[in-house]
C-alpha cells in the first residue's frame, strides 16, 4: 500500500508543488470579478438569498447544507454579492484542494497537481459553477473529501479517519440527496477489494457509522416527514415516463457523460497520446485501482439501471459532478509514470490557459449575452433599481414580495433589513401567498412592497395580484440595463408601495422615470 510518491519526475516550481498559493490567487480573483461584475443575482444566487433569511432543517427539494452555510456567511459579511461569492468560490477552492489531497494519497505532486487541476476542466464544475451552481459545488467538495478519507483510511487505518469518513459522508448527503449513490457505489467498490474491506473493518470502522447518523439524522426525520416536497422537483426534471423511451434516456445519459468528460479526455489525449494506452510501469495501487474499475462499473450500471428500469429519460449534465469526479484521479492513478512524461508541460500548459479564459470569460458574460440581444440576468440595474425604490419612499420595516425569487433575492441585497418572499410559483398560489404576506406585515405593522421585472415576467401576474389584494396602486420604473449597446429597451419594473402605519413616508413617490397606473 505504498504510494509511488517517489517516482522522479521534472522539479517543480512551488507554485504547482503547493496548490495552497494558486488556490488562493484564484479564488480572490474570482470573488474580485464576481463583486465588481453586476449586484444582481443569478438563479441559484437569488435563491440562496430567500433561503438563507433562517436557518430550517429543509428548504423544499434541496438538503440545508449550503444554505447553512451560506446563512453564517450572511452574518459577518451581510447579504450581498461578496457573501455569494466568497461562499462559493471558497467551496470551490476547498473541493480542488481535497482532490489534491486524494490524489497525494497515490501519486506525486506533479500527478497530483494535475488531478485538482482536472476539475475545472470538468466543465459542470470548473465552468458552470462559475456561472452559478451552489449545491453542486458542495456535494462536488464533499465526494473529493469522501474519496481522500477512504483512500487515508486504507493506507492509515484508525478511529480518527473513520469518525472523519462518516462526517464527510453525512456532509455530503446534506449537500446532495444524489450522494447516496456516490456511497452506495463507493462502499460496494471498497468492500469487494479483500485488502481494503481489511482496512475498513480495522477497530473503530464503526465510529463512521455513529458519526454518520447522528450529523444526518435531524434532516433524515424532517424529509420523511416531506418527503413529496423534496423529491417532486428532481423527479420531474428526470422526465420519468412509464412508456419505453430507452433510446432517449440512453441518448441523454450520453449526453452528460460526454458533456462532463469530453473537454478533459481531449486535453489529456493532446497532451499525453499514446502514452495512455501503455502497459503502466507499475500502477499506484493495485487496490486503488480495483476500487476505482469497479466504483466506475456500478456507477455505469446504475445509470442505465435507472433508464432501462425506472423510464427516466433525461439527466442534467451537473448530476454528473458527484458520480464521475473521480475519473481523473483513477486515470492517473494508473499511468503514475506519465509524471515523467517529456510533454506533461503541455497538460499545465493547457490547464492554465482554461483556467485563465474561464475567469475572463466569466467576467465578461453579461457583455457577450447583450451583444446575443439576450439580456442577462446580471444586466440588471440592482443598484439603480434600489435607489429608485429608496426615493419613492420605500424603507424598512416592510415586507418585499417578488413576482419571482429572482427579483425578489436581488432585493433583499439591497434592503437588507426586509423580510422577502417570492410568490411566483405554483401560479395557482400567487393570490394565496400574497395575501398572507400582506396579512402578517400589516399585522407586525410593517410595510409592504409587491414588485416584478417585465423582461420575463408573467403579464398575468398582476391580474392574479390583484384579485388577492384589490386597489393596488401599481406603478412603473424604467432603467437602463448595464453592460448593453444602444437601442435596447430598458429594463422595466412594476411595483405597488404601502408604507407602515408608523411611517410618515408618502404611500407612492414615483421617482424619475416611472408612472402609476391602477391594479386591473
Amino acid at each position: 500500500m505504498t504510494a509511488t510518491a517517489a517516482l522522479p519526475a521534472p522539479k517543480l516550481s512551488p507554485f504547482v508543488a503547493q496548490p495552497l498559493a494558486w488556490l488562493l490567487a484564484l479564488t480572490v480573483a474570482h470573488v474580485l470579478v464576481r463583486v465588481a461584475l453586476s449586484p444582481a443575482l443569478k438563479w441559484d444566487e437569488a435563491e440562496q438569498m430567500l433561503w438563507s433569511q433562517q436557518l430550517s432543517l429543509g428548504y423544499g427539494a434541496q438538503p440545508p447544507l449550503y444554505t447553512w452555510l451560506q446563512w453564517g456567511v450572511n452574518q459577518v459579511f451581510g447579504p450581498s454579492v461578496l457573501a455569494l461569492s466568497l461562499l462559493k468560490h471558497s467551496l470551490l477552492a476547498l473541493a480542488y484542494m481535497l482532490m489534491w489531497l486524494a490524489a497525494r494519497e497515490l501519486l506525486g505532486p506533479r500527478s497530483a497537481w494535475w488531478v485538482a487541476a482536472s476539475l475545472m476542466l470538468l466543465p459542470p464544475l470548473g465552468w458552470y459553477s462559475i456561472r452559478d451552481q451552489t449545491h453542486t459545488i458542495l456535494v462536488a467538495a464533499m465526494t473529493c473529501a469522501a474519496w481522500w478519507l477512504l483512500l487515508r483510511s486504507v493506507r492509515r487505518p484508525g478511529p480518527a479517519n473513520f469518525a472523519w469518513l462518516g462526517l464527510v459522508c453525512a456532509l455530503g448527503l446534506l449537500a446532495k440527496y444524489s450522494f447516496a449513490l456516490v456511497i452506495a457505489a463507493m462502499l460496494l467498490a471498497a468492500l469487494s477489494v479483500p485488502t481494503v474491506r481489511r482496512a475498513l473493518f480495522a477497530p473503530g470502522w464503526w465510529w463512521a457509522l455513529v458519526v454518520g447518523t447522528l450529523v444526518v439524522l435531524p434532516h433524515g426525520l424532517w424529509l420523511l416527514a416531506h418527503l413529496g416536497e423534496a423529491t417532486s422537483g428532481t423527479l420531474s426534471k428526470m422526465q420519468i415516463q412509464p412508456q419505453a423511451q430507452y433510446g432517449k434516456g440512453l441518448l441523454s445519459l450520453l449526453d452528460m457523460v460526454a458533456g462532463m468528460l469530453g473537454l478533459w479526455a481531449l486535453i489529456a489525449w493532446l497532451s499525453f497520446g499514446k502514452a495512455w494506452w501503455r502497459k503502466p510501469v507499475t500502477p499506484a495501487a493495485p487496490w486503488a485501482q480495483q476500487v476505482f474499475v469497479r466504483y466506475l462499473v456500478l456507477m455505469v450500471l446504475a445509470l442505465v439501471g435507472m433508464v432501462l428500469f425506472a423510464g427516466v429519460t433525461n439527466f442534467k449534465g451537473r448530476w454528473a459532478v458527484p458520480l464521475l469526479c473521480v475519473v481523473p484521479l483513477a486515470a492517473f492513478a494508473a499511468r503514475p509514470e506519465l509524471a515523467q512524461h517529456p510533454k506533461g508541460g503541455r497538460f499545465t500548459a493547457i490547464t492554465l490557459g482554461v483556467i485563465a479564459l474561464m475567469l475572463v470569460a466569466g467576467g465578461v458574460r453579461p457583455w457577450i449575452s447583450a451583444l446575443r440581444g439576450d439580456v442577462d440576468e446580471l444586466n440588471h440595474p440592482a443598484a439603480a433599481l434600489g435607489t429608485a425604490l429608496q426615493q419613492a419612499g420605500v424603507q424598512a420595516p416592510l415586507t418585499i414580495v417578488g413576482a419571482d425569487h429572482m427579483i425578489a433575492g436581488t432585493l433583499r441585497t439591497r434592503f437588507t433589513q426586509a423580510h422577502v418572499v417570492a410568490c411566483g410559483f405554483p401560479e395557482t398560489e400567487v393570490g394565496v401567498c400574497l395575501a398572507e404576506q400582506v396579512r402578517q406585515a400589516e399585522a407586525a405593522g410593517r410595510g409592504w412592497l409587491v414588485l416584478s421585472r417585465d423582461d420575463r415576467g408573467d403579464p398575468r401576474w398582476w391580474d392574479m395580484a390583484a384579485k388577492a389584494v384589490p386597489d393596488m396602486a401599481v406603478h412603473t420604473i424604467q432603467l437602463p440595463f448595464r453592460m448593453v449597446r444602444e437601442g435596447v429597451p430598458p429594463a422595466t419594473y412594476r411595483y405597488s408601495w404601502h408604507p407602515s402605519p408608523q411611517s410618515t413616508a408618502p404611500q407612492s413617490t414615483a421617482p424619475q422615470s416611472a408612472s402609476s397606473t391602477p391594479a386591473s
